[in-house]
């Protein structure tokens, strides 16, 4: 018999209901781009990609949310092949899922910066760069695997990567984590720069109306980074504090819920930032006004 804490359940039914919130999302918004064909543009398709990896992530996530609460409600220890897959497949699709917001704001620093290089901007190449995301959210997990750092953790009914100071941890967090957020962040810095630039000298109209409007949705996308960032403390500050000292009995525990819930978070936002999105629901939304005001003169 496993040891339970009361609040272990509850945080187990929030992860599973952060989850499940990011996976409908995302596919409610994989069936609005589909369905919408003023949407299929190349950011509409970058903003797909996005939201396919926050599906797929967080079925992954789901998975082990689940996995974690039967445990728990039959108070056992479960270690099997799909323990191993888990974390797999979770640390290979949070890179693919951080690398689609960098994806989306490189193609609009090549808009602003680069107009003329229209091959970097083509779809061919999108897609190429999109292919590589995914390709490397299934090669970086294989360290884990080769060096057998996937270890079931018994207080908190998961297989992780131990947290403690050695290459894979530090390997994990920069490939699926640091790495995408701070080039995301840098690519942000330099189109400020290059929008205070054109402001300052003589330039069209046109382009600074254009760039200003590409700064904008880069900026959306640092505000869903910072909130990736923000819950991502918990997770950072139990790695940091395992260089040093053991960290808390049930960290992963914490971290994992924080990790959850900013999943959810980030879709309801990146919802809130898609004016197509919100364009389209409300022409719908009238649409089916128009016919339920329509319907009674007709049947009179």
């Amino acid at each position: 018999m496993v040891n339970i804490e009361l609040w272990f359940i509850p945080i187990d039914i929030i992860s599973i209901i952060g989850t499940s919130i990011t996976i409908l999302l995302g596919i409610i918004f994989l069936l609005l781009i589909i369905f919408n064909k003023t949407s299929r543009t190349i950011p509409m398709i970058l903003i797909a990609n996005t939201s396919l990896s926050a599906i797929a992530w967080g079925s992954s996530m789901l998975s082990i949310a689940i996995f974690t609460l039967q445990n728990d409600l039959q108070r056992i220890e479960t270690y099997d092949i799909f323990c191993i897959i888990r974390p797999f497949f979770g640390y290979g699709l949070c890179g693919t899922f951080h690398f689609s917001l960098t994806l989306q704001s490189l193609y609009r620093y090549m808009i602003v910066v680069h107009p003329k290089r229209l091959f970097y901007q083509s779809i061919r190449f999108q897609l190429f760069l999109m292919i590589l995301t995914w390709i490397s959210g299934f090669v970086i997990p294989i360290e884990s695997i080769a060096r057998n750092e996937l270890v079931y953790n018994i207080e908190n009914q998961i297989c992780q990567i131990p947290l403690r100071f050695s290459f894979s941890i530090i390997y994990m967090a920069n490939c699926i984590y640091l790495i995408p957020i701070a080039i995301t962040i840098f690519i942000y810095y330099k189109l400020v720069r290059y929008v205070k630039s054109i402001n300052t000298h003589t330039t069209s109209i046109n382009v600074i109306i254009r760039a200003r409007r590409q700064l904008k949705m880069v900026t959306r996308i640092i505000t869903i980074i910072l909130i990736l960032l923000f819950l991502g403390i918990p997770y950072l500050s139990f790695i940091l504090m395992s260089f040093f000292t053991i960290p808390f009995k049930y960290h992963f525990r914490i971290a994992f819920v924080f990790v959850d819930v900013s999943m959810a978070a980030v879709m309801i936002v990146l919802f809130q930032f898609t004016e197509q999105f919100q364009s389209f629901l409300i022409a719908k939304r009238k649409a089916h006004h128009n016919i339920v005001a329509v319907l009674p003169v007709v049947l009179n």
